[in-house]
Protein backbone atom coordinates (compact mmCIF):
# COMPACT_ATOMS: atom_id res chain seq x y z
CA UNK A 1 0.00 0.00 0.00
CA UNK A 2 1.23 3.69 -0.81
CA UNK A 3 0.24 6.55 0.11
CA UNK A 4 -3.10 7.61 -0.89
CA UNK A 5 -6.54 8.39 -0.28
CA UNK A 6 -7.56 5.32 -1.89
CA UNK A 7 -5.46 3.43 0.29
CA UNK A 8 -8.63 2.28 2.34
CA UNK A 9 -10.16 0.95 -0.32
CA UNK A 10 -6.86 -1.80 -0.17
CA UNK A 11 -8.74 -2.64 2.97
CA UNK A 12 -11.10 -4.64 1.11
CA UNK A 13 -8.53 -5.50 -1.48
CA UNK A 14 -6.73 -7.32 1.50
CA UNK A 15 -9.35 -9.14 2.96
CA UNK A 16 -10.97 -10.28 -0.63
CA UNK A 17 -7.34 -11.78 -1.32
CA UNK A 18 -7.49 -13.65 1.53
CA UNK A 19 -11.09 -14.86 1.45
CA UNK A 20 -9.91 -16.10 -1.78
CA UNK A 21 -7.35 -18.17 -0.08
CA UNK A 22 -4.37 -16.26 -0.79
CA UNK A 23 -1.45 -15.72 1.84
CA UNK A 24 -1.16 -11.91 2.10
CA UNK A 25 2.06 -10.37 3.40
CA UNK A 26 1.47 -6.62 3.97
CA UNK A 27 3.52 -3.98 3.34
CA UNK A 28 2.94 -0.34 3.95
CA UNK A 29 5.21 2.88 2.65
CA UNK A 30 5.24 6.01 5.60
CA UNK A 31 2.37 7.69 3.77
CA UNK A 32 -0.14 4.80 3.48
CA UNK A 33 0.45 4.90 7.43
CA UNK A 34 -1.08 8.34 7.11
CA UNK A 35 -4.08 6.95 5.74
CA UNK A 36 -4.73 3.88 7.18
CA UNK A 37 -3.89 2.18 10.66
CA UNK A 38 -1.45 -0.79 10.40
CA UNK A 39 -3.48 -2.98 13.37
CA UNK A 40 -6.86 -2.76 10.45
CA UNK A 41 -3.52 -4.82 7.64
CA UNK A 42 -2.71 -6.73 10.59
CA UNK A 43 -5.70 -8.13 12.30
CA UNK A 44 -7.01 -9.06 8.51
CA UNK A 45 -3.69 -10.38 6.62
CA UNK A 46 -2.14 -13.29 6.97
CA UNK A 47 1.02 -11.97 8.98
CA UNK A 48 2.02 -8.76 10.44
CA UNK A 49 2.65 -5.26 8.40
CA UNK A 50 5.78 -3.92 7.47
CA UNK A 51 6.87 -0.96 6.78
CA UNK A 52 10.65 -0.62 6.86
CA UNK A 53 14.19 -2.37 5.98
CA UNK A 54 15.49 -1.50 9.27
CA UNK A 55 12.83 -2.75 12.28
CA UNK A 56 12.12 -6.53 10.95
CA UNK A 57 13.80 -9.33 12.87
CA UNK A 58 15.30 -10.66 9.72
CA UNK A 59 18.52 -8.38 7.97
CA UNK A 60 16.60 -8.65 4.51
CA UNK A 61 12.94 -8.47 4.56
CA UNK A 62 12.88 -6.97 0.91
CA UNK A 63 14.52 -10.32 -0.10
CA UNK A 64 12.54 -12.71 1.89
CA UNK A 65 9.37 -11.21 0.72
CA UNK A 66 10.34 -10.56 -3.05
CA UNK A 67 11.23 -14.41 -3.25
CA UNK A 68 8.74 -15.87 -1.31
CA UNK A 69 5.78 -14.17 -3.14
CA UNK A 70 3.53 -15.10 -6.16
CA UNK A 71 2.23 -12.07 -7.14
CA UNK A 72 2.83 -8.69 -5.55
CA UNK A 73 -0.02 -6.32 -5.75
CA UNK A 74 0.61 -2.49 -5.23
CA UNK A 75 -2.72 -0.78 -4.13
CA UNK A 76 -3.34 2.12 -4.54
CA UNK A 77 -0.02 2.72 -6.53
CA UNK A 78 1.03 6.57 -6.66
CA UNK A 79 3.07 8.55 -9.17
CA UNK A 80 6.41 8.69 -6.45
CA UNK A 81 5.71 4.69 -6.32
CA UNK A 82 5.35 4.28 -10.21
CA UNK A 83 8.52 6.39 -11.13
CA UNK A 84 10.66 4.83 -8.50
CA UNK A 85 9.67 1.94 -9.82
CA UNK A 86 10.22 2.57 -13.46
CA UNK A 87 13.58 3.92 -12.55
CA UNK A 88 14.58 1.59 -10.68
CA UNK A 89 15.40 3.09 -7.11
CA UNK A 90 14.72 1.49 -4.21
CA UNK A 91 13.80 3.64 -1.19
CA UNK A 92 11.79 2.13 1.30
CA UNK A 93 10.66 -1.57 1.76
CA UNK A 94 8.44 -1.76 -0.80
CA UNK A 95 10.17 -0.48 -3.77
CA UNK A 96 13.17 -2.65 -2.68
CA UNK A 97 10.64 -5.76 -2.69
CA UNK A 98 9.62 -4.51 -6.26
CA UNK A 99 12.94 -4.64 -7.79
CA UNK A 100 13.85 -7.94 -5.56
CA UNK A 101 11.06 -10.44 -6.85
CA UNK A 102 10.65 -11.89 -10.05
CA UNK A 103 6.92 -12.90 -9.90
CA UNK A 104 4.42 -10.82 -11.37
CA UNK A 105 3.21 -7.54 -10.34
CA UNK A 106 0.14 -6.14 -10.38
CA UNK A 107 -0.48 -2.17 -10.15
CA UNK A 108 -3.62 0.08 -9.28
CA UNK A 109 -2.93 2.89 -9.73
CA UNK A 110 -5.07 5.93 -8.52
CA UNK A 111 -3.92 9.53 -8.53
CA UNK A 112 -5.60 12.81 -9.45
CA UNK A 113 -6.57 13.17 -13.41
CA UNK A 114 -3.76 15.92 -14.10
CA UNK A 115 -1.37 13.24 -12.24
CA UNK A 116 -2.49 10.26 -14.20
CA UNK A 117 -2.23 11.79 -17.40
CA UNK A 118 1.14 13.40 -16.59
CA UNK A 119 3.67 12.82 -19.55
CA UNK A 120 5.83 11.63 -16.95
CA UNK A 121 3.44 9.22 -15.36
CA UNK A 122 2.54 8.22 -18.68
CA UNK A 123 6.23 7.17 -19.90
CA UNK A 124 6.87 5.90 -16.88
CA UNK A 125 3.91 3.45 -17.03
CA UNK A 126 4.51 2.80 -20.63
CA UNK A 127 7.75 1.49 -19.55
CA UNK A 128 6.44 -1.08 -16.65
CA UNK A 129 4.15 -2.24 -19.35
CA UNK A 130 6.74 -3.22 -21.57
CA UNK A 131 8.67 -4.85 -18.98
CA UNK A 132 5.49 -7.13 -18.21
CA UNK A 133 4.31 -5.52 -15.31
CA UNK A 134 0.23 -6.04 -15.01
CA UNK A 135 -2.28 -3.26 -14.17
CA UNK A 136 -5.99 -2.48 -13.42
CA UNK A 137 -6.69 0.75 -14.68
CA UNK A 138 -7.78 3.45 -13.01
CA UNK A 139 -11.65 4.55 -13.75
CA UNK A 140 -13.37 7.98 -14.01
CA UNK A 141 -15.44 9.32 -11.35
CA UNK A 142 -15.50 11.35 -8.31
CA UNK A 143 -12.05 12.22 -6.77
CA UNK A 144 -10.81 13.09 -3.81
CA UNK A 145 -11.61 16.95 -3.39
CA UNK A 146 -14.91 16.47 -4.98
CA UNK A 147 -13.82 17.02 -8.78
CA UNK A 148 -14.70 14.38 -11.49
CA UNK A 149 -12.03 12.67 -13.90
CA UNK A 150 -9.88 9.67 -14.76
CA UNK A 151 -7.52 8.33 -12.32
CA UNK A 152 -10.01 7.01 -9.74
CA UNK A 153 -8.92 3.51 -8.66
CA UNK A 154 -10.64 0.96 -9.74
CA UNK A 155 -13.03 -1.19 -7.76
CA UNK A 156 -11.41 -3.41 -5.13
CA UNK A 157 -13.48 -7.09 -6.30
CA UNK A 158 -11.98 -5.98 -10.13
CA UNK A 159 -8.51 -5.95 -8.56
CA UNK A 160 -9.39 -8.88 -6.88
CA UNK A 161 -10.29 -10.65 -10.13
CA UNK A 162 -7.28 -9.64 -11.52
CA UNK A 163 -4.77 -11.14 -9.23
CA UNK A 164 -7.01 -14.45 -9.05
CA UNK A 165 -6.48 -14.60 -13.08
CA UNK A 166 -3.14 -13.98 -12.82
CA UNK A 167 -2.57 -16.46 -10.07
CA UNK A 168 -4.64 -19.11 -11.17
CA UNK A 169 -2.52 -19.33 -14.19
CA UNK A 170 0.37 -22.30 -14.17
CA UNK A 171 3.84 -21.06 -13.44
CA UNK A 172 4.51 -23.88 -15.79
CA UNK A 173 2.38 -23.51 -18.97
CA UNK A 174 2.37 -26.41 -21.37
CA UNK A 175 5.19 -27.66 -20.23
CA UNK A 176 7.51 -24.87 -21.06
CA UNK A 177 9.56 -23.44 -18.00
CA UNK A 178 8.56 -19.68 -16.99
CA UNK A 179 10.96 -16.82 -18.15
CA UNK A 180 13.77 -15.58 -16.05
CA UNK A 181 11.86 -12.30 -16.06
CA UNK A 182 7.85 -12.85 -16.32
CA UNK A 183 5.94 -10.94 -18.99
CA UNK A 184 1.94 -10.58 -18.24
CA UNK A 185 0.76 -13.98 -18.02
CA UNK A 186 -1.59 -14.74 -20.60
CA UNK A 187 -4.43 -15.86 -19.01
CA UNK A 188 -6.86 -17.94 -20.65
CA UNK A 189 -10.68 -16.31 -20.90
CA UNK A 190 -13.55 -16.71 -23.49
CA UNK A 191 -11.39 -15.58 -26.29
CA UNK A 192 -8.41 -17.83 -25.98
CA UNK A 193 -6.75 -19.00 -28.87
CA UNK A 194 -8.89 -16.04 -31.32
CA UNK A 195 -6.67 -13.92 -33.54
CA UNK A 196 -8.71 -9.93 -33.40
CA UNK A 197 -7.50 -7.56 -35.65
CA UNK A 198 -8.80 -3.64 -34.30
CA UNK A 199 -8.00 -0.70 -36.07
CA UNK A 200 -7.42 2.78 -33.71
CA UNK A 201 -7.21 6.48 -34.52
CA UNK A 202 -7.51 9.18 -37.24
CA UNK A 203 -6.39 9.20 -40.47
CA UNK A 204 -4.86 11.67 -41.58
CA UNK A 205 -4.58 12.86 -46.02
CA UNK A 206 -2.36 15.03 -46.93
CA UNK A 207 -3.21 18.30 -49.08
CA UNK A 208 0.54 19.17 -48.90
CA UNK A 209 3.76 17.88 -47.16
CA UNK A 210 2.53 20.20 -44.28
CA UNK A 211 -1.07 20.17 -44.23
CA UNK A 212 -3.47 17.24 -43.86
CA UNK A 213 -7.55 16.52 -43.83
CA UNK A 214 -8.07 14.87 -40.56
CA UNK A 215 -10.62 14.39 -37.83
CA UNK A 216 -10.09 14.85 -33.92
CA UNK A 217 -9.66 10.71 -32.60
CA UNK A 218 -7.66 9.74 -30.01
CA UNK A 219 -7.17 6.33 -30.36
CA UNK A 220 -7.97 5.74 -26.85
CA UNK A 221 -11.43 3.48 -27.15
CA UNK A 222 -9.33 1.48 -30.36
CA UNK A 223 -6.53 0.77 -27.44
CA UNK A 224 -8.72 0.18 -24.78
CA UNK A 225 -10.79 -2.72 -27.07
CA UNK A 226 -7.59 -4.50 -28.05
CA UNK A 227 -6.03 -4.27 -24.55
CA UNK A 228 -10.01 -5.83 -23.19
CA UNK A 229 -9.76 -8.31 -25.90
CA UNK A 230 -5.89 -9.36 -24.74
CA UNK A 231 -7.03 -9.57 -21.41
CA UNK A 232 -9.20 -12.46 -22.67
CA UNK A 233 -7.21 -14.15 -24.21
CA UNK A 234 -7.16 -12.96 -27.88
CA UNK A 235 -4.02 -12.49 -30.25
CA UNK A 236 -4.17 -8.86 -30.83
CA UNK A 237 -2.87 -7.21 -34.43
CA UNK A 238 -3.26 -3.49 -33.67
CA UNK A 239 -3.52 -1.06 -36.98
CA UNK A 240 -3.26 2.42 -35.43
CA UNK A 241 -2.43 5.98 -36.66
CA UNK A 242 -1.61 7.50 -33.18
CA UNK A 243 1.10 5.90 -30.49
CA UNK A 244 -0.22 4.88 -27.45
CA UNK A 245 1.00 2.65 -24.55
CA UNK A 246 -0.34 -1.03 -25.02
CA UNK A 247 0.38 -4.57 -23.49
CA UNK A 248 3.56 -6.67 -24.83
CA UNK A 249 2.65 -8.93 -27.33
CA UNK A 250 -0.18 -6.96 -29.28
CA UNK A 251 1.37 -6.86 -32.76
CA UNK A 252 1.20 -3.38 -33.82
CA UNK A 253 1.53 -2.11 -37.45
CA UNK A 254 1.85 1.91 -38.05
CA UNK A 255 -0.29 3.36 -40.65
CA UNK A 256 -1.41 6.97 -41.20
CA UNK A 257 -3.89 7.51 -44.20
CA UNK A 258 -7.03 5.40 -45.31
CA UNK A 259 -5.18 3.76 -48.23
CA UNK A 260 -2.43 2.48 -46.40
CA UNK A 261 -5.06 1.67 -43.45
CA UNK A 262 -7.03 -0.37 -46.15
CA UNK A 263 -4.03 -1.99 -47.23
CA UNK A 264 -2.73 -3.05 -43.45
CA UNK A 265 -6.31 -4.36 -42.60
CA UNK A 266 -6.96 -6.55 -45.88
CA UNK A 267 -3.39 -7.82 -46.00
CA UNK A 268 -4.24 -9.17 -42.28
CA UNK A 269 -8.41 -9.67 -42.49
CA UNK A 270 -7.93 -13.64 -43.32
CA UNK A 271 -5.79 -14.00 -40.19
CA UNK A 272 -8.77 -12.90 -37.81
CA UNK A 273 -11.77 -14.04 -36.33
CA UNK A 274 -12.84 -10.84 -34.93
CA UNK A 275 -12.18 -7.44 -36.90
CA UNK A 276 -13.11 -4.40 -34.77
CA UNK A 277 -13.02 -0.84 -36.86
CA UNK A 278 -12.65 1.43 -34.21
CA UNK A 279 -10.34 3.92 -36.07
CA UNK A 280 -11.95 7.36 -37.68
CA UNK A 281 -11.16 6.48 -41.08
CA UNK A 282 -11.56 10.02 -43.05
CA UNK A 283 -14.70 9.96 -45.89
CA UNK A 284 -12.67 12.30 -48.14
CA UNK A 285 -9.48 12.79 -49.01
CA UNK A 286 -7.68 15.63 -51.34
CA UNK A 287 -7.69 14.62 -55.36
CA UNK A 288 -4.04 16.07 -55.35
CA UNK A 289 -1.61 16.04 -53.11
CA UNK A 290 1.04 19.47 -53.51
CA UNK A 291 4.27 18.18 -53.81
CA UNK A 292 5.24 21.78 -51.79
CA UNK A 293 4.16 23.27 -49.08
CA UNK A 294 1.19 25.52 -50.67
CA UNK A 295 2.49 29.31 -49.93
CA UNK A 296 -0.06 31.77 -47.97
CA UNK A 297 0.98 34.30 -50.26
CA UNK A 298 -0.74 32.36 -53.26
CA UNK A 299 -3.91 32.84 -51.71
CA UNK A 300 -6.01 29.65 -50.89
CA UNK A 301 -5.93 26.71 -52.98
CA UNK A 302 -8.46 25.43 -54.28
CA UNK A 303 -9.01 21.74 -52.77
CA UNK A 304 -10.96 18.87 -54.38
CA UNK A 305 -12.08 15.84 -52.23
CA UNK A 306 -13.01 12.53 -53.32
CA UNK A 307 -14.28 9.77 -51.13
CA UNK A 308 -11.96 7.30 -49.70
CA UNK A 309 -12.53 3.90 -49.92
CA UNK A 310 -15.16 2.11 -47.36
CA UNK A 311 -12.96 -0.56 -45.39
CA UNK A 312 -16.11 -1.53 -43.39
CA UNK A 313 -18.42 -2.22 -46.38
CA UNK A 314 -15.53 -3.76 -48.18
CA UNK A 315 -14.83 -6.22 -45.12
CA UNK A 316 -18.24 -6.92 -44.84
CA UNK A 317 -18.75 -7.69 -48.33
CA UNK A 318 -15.59 -10.39 -48.58
CA UNK A 319 -15.61 -11.66 -45.17
CA UNK A 320 -15.12 -15.03 -44.26
CA UNK A 321 -17.42 -17.82 -42.51
CA UNK A 322 -17.96 -17.39 -38.81
CA UNK A 323 -15.68 -14.06 -38.49
CA UNK A 324 -17.55 -11.32 -36.06
CA UNK A 325 -16.91 -8.14 -37.77
CA UNK A 326 -17.54 -4.61 -35.39
CA UNK A 327 -18.08 -1.02 -36.98
CA UNK A 328 -18.28 2.52 -35.21
CA UNK A 329 -20.47 5.50 -35.73
CA UNK A 330 -19.45 8.60 -34.72
CA UNK A 331 -22.61 10.91 -34.73
CA UNK A 332 -23.55 14.17 -33.90
CA UNK A 333 -27.45 13.63 -33.00
CA UNK A 334 -29.12 16.22 -31.34
CA UNK A 335 -32.53 17.88 -30.32
CA UNK A 336 -35.04 15.48 -28.56
CA UNK A 337 -34.65 12.97 -31.04
CA UNK A 338 -31.10 12.23 -30.34
CA UNK A 339 -31.71 8.88 -28.96
CA UNK A 340 -33.69 7.83 -31.57
CA UNK A 341 -31.41 9.31 -34.36
CA UNK A 342 -28.43 7.32 -33.17
CA UNK A 343 -30.40 3.98 -32.86
CA UNK A 344 -31.59 4.74 -36.93
CA UNK A 345 -28.18 5.73 -37.74
CA UNK A 346 -26.87 2.76 -35.93
CA UNK A 347 -29.00 0.36 -37.26
CA UNK A 348 -28.60 2.05 -40.98
CA UNK A 349 -25.25 1.29 -40.97
CA UNK A 350 -25.54 -1.84 -39.64
CA UNK A 351 -27.36 -3.04 -42.92
CA UNK A 352 -25.20 -1.50 -45.13
CA UNK A 353 -22.26 -2.00 -43.98
CA UNK A 354 -22.99 -6.15 -43.56
CA UNK A 355 -21.52 -6.05 -40.01
CA UNK A 356 -22.34 -7.93 -37.07
CA UNK A 357 -22.66 -5.58 -35.01
CA UNK A 358 -22.72 -1.42 -34.71
CA UNK A 359 -20.98 0.86 -32.15
CA UNK A 360 -22.48 4.08 -32.20
CA UNK A 361 -22.21 7.63 -30.48
CA UNK A 362 -22.72 11.09 -30.05
CA UNK A 363 -19.33 12.76 -30.25
CA UNK A 364 -21.22 16.19 -29.43
CA UNK A 365 -22.72 14.61 -26.07
CA UNK A 366 -20.47 15.88 -23.11
CA UNK A 367 -17.61 13.80 -22.35
CA UNK A 368 -18.12 11.23 -24.98
CA UNK A 369 -16.12 10.46 -27.83
CA UNK A 370 -13.05 11.90 -29.23
CA UNK A 371 -10.20 12.99 -26.80
CA UNK A 372 -12.03 12.04 -23.90
CA UNK A 373 -11.43 9.22 -21.16
CA UNK A 374 -14.93 8.79 -21.04
CA UNK A 375 -17.29 7.57 -23.76
CA UNK A 376 -21.18 6.46 -23.92
CA UNK A 377 -22.42 4.17 -26.74
CA UNK A 378 -25.29 2.34 -27.84
CA UNK A 379 -24.38 -1.56 -29.15
CA UNK A 380 -26.53 -2.99 -32.00
CA UNK A 381 -26.44 -6.21 -33.82
CA UNK A 382 -27.61 -7.77 -36.54
CA UNK A 383 -29.56 -10.49 -34.68
CA UNK A 384 -31.48 -7.87 -32.82
CA UNK A 385 -29.26 -7.51 -29.77
CA UNK A 386 -29.16 -3.75 -28.44
CA UNK A 387 -27.17 -2.85 -25.17
CA UNK A 388 -27.06 0.65 -24.27
CA UNK A 389 -24.03 2.28 -21.99
CA UNK A 390 -24.18 5.63 -20.39
CA UNK A 391 -21.29 7.71 -19.81
CA UNK A 392 -18.56 5.66 -18.22
CA UNK A 393 -14.53 5.01 -18.70
CA UNK A 394 -13.30 3.62 -22.25
CA UNK A 395 -12.13 0.94 -20.24
CA UNK A 396 -15.70 -0.07 -19.29
CA UNK A 397 -17.40 0.96 -22.69
CA UNK A 398 -14.58 -1.80 -24.17
CA UNK A 399 -15.45 -4.32 -21.72
CA UNK A 400 -19.50 -3.90 -22.99
CA UNK A 401 -18.00 -4.43 -26.60
CA UNK A 402 -16.24 -7.00 -26.29
CA UNK A 403 -18.68 -9.13 -24.26
CA UNK A 404 -21.18 -8.40 -27.39
CA UNK A 405 -18.38 -9.65 -29.29
CA UNK A 406 -18.07 -12.89 -26.96
CA UNK A 407 -21.99 -13.03 -27.54
CA UNK A 408 -21.94 -12.76 -30.65
CA UNK A 409 -19.44 -15.45 -31.67
CA UNK A 410 -21.24 -17.70 -28.97
CA UNK A 411 -24.33 -17.75 -30.64
CA UNK A 412 -22.69 -18.23 -34.14
CA UNK A 413 -21.11 -21.38 -32.65
CA UNK A 414 -23.66 -22.38 -31.11
CA UNK A 415 -25.77 -22.11 -34.39
CA UNK A 416 -23.33 -23.99 -36.52
CA UNK A 417 -22.94 -26.91 -34.25
CA UNK A 418 -24.76 -30.27 -35.98
CA UNK A 419 -27.74 -31.46 -34.12
CA UNK A 420 -27.79 -34.20 -31.80
CA UNK A 421 -29.68 -36.98 -32.25
CA UNK A 422 -32.49 -35.10 -29.46
CA UNK A 423 -32.10 -31.98 -30.88
CA UNK A 424 -33.24 -33.39 -34.26
CA UNK A 425 -36.81 -32.71 -35.80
Amino acid sequence: MCGGIAAYKAVEVCRGLVDAGAFVSPVMTRGATRFVGTVTFSALASEPVRITLWDEPEPIPHTRLGQSADLIVVVPATARLIGSYAAGISSDLLTATLLATRAPVLLCPAMHTEMWEHPAVVDNMARLRQRGVHVVEPVAGRLAGGDVGSGRLADPADIVAAAVAILSVPADLAGIEAPATPGPVAVPGDLAGVTALVTAGGTREPIDPVRYVGNRSSGKQGYAIAAELAARGARIILISTVELAVSRGIEIVRVETAAEMEAAVLARAGQAEVIVMAAAVADFRPKEIAPHKLKKGAGPPEVVLEPTPDILAGLGARRRPGQVLVGFAAETASGESAEGDLRSYAHQKLKTKGADLIVANDVAAPGVGFAHDTNAVLIVGADGYEAEIPLASKAEIATAVVDAIARTRHDRTRDMRPATNEEQP
